[in-house]
């Protein structure tokens, strides 16, 4: 599976965002999907999960209650609605996928990867 991540851009403080990957090339709904972010000097870390059907989420503790995962899988889309952005948010945001059972938080665990999309939030 191919993925394709967008949405991201340059927003103040207390802004929001709403991240899409797109995927193509297999049935979507196969996958559990993940979204990672990197920020400049820092290591890749995980910031939530959902399940193929939609149904279940995990997420980081640093974007509980501020971020929101969903997915649309008539559209083989995931998306990640970012409100109450912070500067600490600022990274470039990777969605990911993988076909085993249950939520995955480490990277090593997901087999395919997109390009990534750039969030920058300003003070």
């Amino acid at each position: 599976v191919q993925l394709q991540a967008s949405g991201g851009g340059l927003v103040q403080a207390g802004g929001s965002l709403r991240l899409s990957c797109v995927a193509s090339g297999r049935t979507f709904s196969f996958y559990a999907v993940g979204w990672f972010r990197q920020a400049p000097g820092r290591e890749r870390e995980f910031v939530s999960a959902i399940n193929w059907g939609g149904s279940s989420t995990q997420y980081a503790d640093s974007v509980k209650g501020r971020f929101t995962m969903s997915r649309d899988n008539a559209k083989n889309t995931v998306y990640l609605q970012m409100n109450s952005l912070e500067p600490e948010d600022t990274a470039i945001y990777y969605c990911a996928a993988h076909t085993g059972l249950g939520h995955r938080d480490r990277s090593f665990e997901y087999d395919y990867w997109g390009q990534g999309t750039l969030v920058t939030v300003s003070s």
